[in-house]
């Protein structure tokens, strides 16, 4: 991807009041999941985005401010010896050349899966029963929490209704019962082609992409993307199949025609905000 460079130069007030913001709403997004860990507690819904994705809350709170940005009197603070750095004089910036040169290959693959995600037709019907094939006919579950309906009707539901599920890292967890059932067969190596922006994995996955592009992106989209998939998540376990009143969840009973609404209602949501954010992505690459 070509990219023109356009620096940007911050004064110290500017930056280190940036850096505070980031760290403070990091330490907000983590706080649950850092208590937790100091406890040995779980949680369902929560604790998702730091055990799927393998990025530690710290990583969050580490602000950048992209790429083409100047800080003025950084050069001689710990951040300027962070990987990808360069300094001039008394000033830090991320050295744009030197991780273009060794990711280039992994920008160009995230530039454009985004950018072709972001383009194609939003795809509504799919109402959330991949979690509800990752459980069909099988006894022991990826969740402590019980199946709302049992095992005998939660099996129904997906015997009942189409499965369209176009995200490899969500059919993969399929039970083997149920990948003959998905009309689609997403794979690793057709996920360029699969991915559209109506799938709430697909959304979620931002933060895993914006995460591998490290200092390149200003650390407002970086938390954005967190936001986004932390509320993707929620709907994504609303939705599900298992009971998770104990920990004051509603559920998005997508068995029936209301719910199916319902779930459709705030897939679209989720679809504008996934489109904006692949837009800001994309265009800090081009």
């Amino acid at each position: 991807m070509q990219r023109t460079e356009q620096t940007q130069t911050l004064e110290p007030t500017d930056w280190r009041g940036l850096e505070q913001s980031h760290e403070e709403r990091s330490d907000a997004f983590t706080r649950g999941r850092r208590e937790r860990a100091a406890t040995g507690q779980t949680h369902p819904v929560d604790d998702f985005l730091f055990t799927y994705y393998p990025f530690r809350p710290g990583l969050l709170r580490r602000w950048h401010p992209g790429a083409d940005v100047l800080l003025q009197g950084a050069a001689d603070l710990p951040r300027a010896t962070w990987k990808w750095y360069r300094s001039t004089g008394s000033d830090s910036q991320v050295d744009v050349a030197a991780f273009f040169a060794k990711n280039e290959r992994v920008i160009h693959f995230i530039g454009s899966l985004l950018a072709a995600t972001r383009e194609r037709p939003a795809h509504f019907g799919c109402f959330g029963l991949h979690e509800w094939a990752m459980v069909y006919r099988q006894g022991e579950h990826r969740h402590v929490a019980p199946l709302r309906l049992g095992q005998s009707d939660t099996d129904a539901v997906v015997d009942d209704n189409r499965i369209t599920c176009s995200h490899f890292d969500a059919f993969r967890f399929f039970t083997p019962a149920a990948l003959p059932l998905n009309q689609l067969q997403p794979s690793r190596e057709n996920q360029p082609v699969m991915e559209q922006p109506g799938c709430l994995h697909a959304g979620m996955d931002i933060y895993k992409w914006v995460i591998k592009l490290g200092p390149l992106v200003p650390g407002e989209i970086l938390l954005d993307s967190f936001e986004l998939a932390r509320d993707i998540r929620q709907l994504d376990m609303e939705a599900s199949p298992y009971d998770l009143a104990d920990w004051g969840y509603e559920p998005v009973e997508v068995e029936t025609a209301a719910g199916k609404a319902e779930y459709v209602r705030r897939q679209r949501g989720f679809t504008a905000r996934s489109n904006l954010l692949r837009g800001r992505v994309v265009k800090l690459l081009g």
